[in-house]
């Protein structure tokens, strides 16, 4: 990337990455286990097989004053073994052992994975889940802050698929769901933008409990929307603004840069720049910070799943073309303070 590095003093906390490390045998038995929606995943994993802590330091280390990173559930490092329901232990403790390295100081200021967010939990098994869950808090070193689902669905099989069109909804599911917030854990959902008044009706049954959608509720641009975007954009934004009305939803901006969007980043005849990032994620980030307030948005790499958009240093650079005119204390919650207070992370930020 040739571009300069915008604001290079603005303190940033990374909402959202992710470490795997996956072999070609590793992905022929994952694609078997996984479900649907996870192994959309699986031509992005390809395309990048490793990133692990060297990989994420190097983009880290391009300009930008990346002070802390939330590690995210990517199906990576699970135990190969044990009962089905904690083999996600293994993601848990390999990133807590990140953690500890980093905070080390052997690799620099920047505290990777200064907090945990699990995933592989299935939270329909009702009160059977409290166990699985106390295993991940104590796993986490202190670091666990929550849990993750992503049971992204849409009736167009190309899109992604799951068991259970509208899991959020179901009654098994809530009665696992209502024992997060009792434990002191948050809930990061990742879902299709079709499936956000499920969103809403989740957030609204459980007031207490923390939500965080990921990726601006993805918009979806493949498939059967492939061209709809002005279509779907009123519908999206609809339905964005009424779940900003529930208090305890907060909503991690970017995630676009992946193939749902429907952008055709990796398909690009000509370099992609900052600027046409920025031109395309502009509407969708600045809707949300009009609805949200920049006290319960957060901005996120998403890396390496959005390296099909561009170089680490380049998503930063589109994300500050797009707060240009953002307040220093707004410019201090988007980058740095809400995912502080929402991850309950000290870091000695002001904000």
């Amino acid at each position: 990337m040739n571009e300069p590095i915008l604001e290079p003093e603005l303190p940033i906390i990374d909402a959202h990455f992710h470490f795997w490390l996956y072999s070609e045998a590793t992905l022929a038995s994952l694609s078997e286990t996984m479900t649907l929606s996870a192994r959309a995943m699986l031509p992005v994993i390809r395309k990048r097989p490793r990133y692990l802590l060297d990989e994420y330091l190097r983009d880290l280390q391009t300009g930008h004053n990346i002070r802390a990173a939330v590690h995210v559930d990517a199906h990576a490092m699970y135990k190969s073994s044990g009962p089905p329901e904690l083999r996600s232990l293994g993601e848990v403790e390999f990133a807590n052992g990140v953690a500890a390295m980093s905070g080390s100081g052997a690799f620099g200021e920047i505290r990777v994975c200064a907090a945990i967010i699990g995933g592989g939990v299935d939270l329909t098994l009702g009160d059977a889940v409290e166990p699985i869950l106390m295993a991940h808090i104590a796993a986490g070193g202190g670091r666990y802050r929550g849990l993750r689902a992503w049971p992204i669905y849409d009736t167009d099989s190309t899109i992604s698929a799951f068991g259970n069109s509208h899991v959020l909804l179901d009654s098994r599911f809530r009665s696992g769901f209502r024992h997060l917030h009792r434990l002191g854990l948050s809930f990061d959902v990742f879902v299709l933008e079709p499936q956000l008044p499920d969103v809403i009706d989740l957030a609204r049954a459980f007031p207490e409990t923390v939500i965080i959608l990921n990726h601006l509720g993805t918009p979806i641009g493949v498939g059967h929307y492939a061209g709809k975007r002005q279509e779907r954009f009123p519908i999206w934004r609809d339905n964005i603004r009424t779940l900003s009305g529930c208090s305890n939803v907060a909503v991690k901006l970017g995630g676009i840069g992946s193939h749902f969007s429907g952008f055709g980043y990796g398909q690009a005849t000509e370099p992609l720049t900052s600027t046409r990032l920025a031109d395309d994620w502009r509407p969708y980030i600045e809707t949300c910070i009009e609805a949200f307030g920049a006290s319960r948005c957060m901005f996120e790499s998403n890396f390496p799943v959005d390296a099909a958009a561009g170089p680490y240093a380049m998503l930063w650079n589109a994300f500050k073309r797009i707060t240009r005119n953002a307040t220093p204390a707004e410019k201090a919650a988007l980058y740095s303070g809400t995912a502080a207070r929402i991850y309950r992370l000290d870091l000695g930020i002001e904000a």
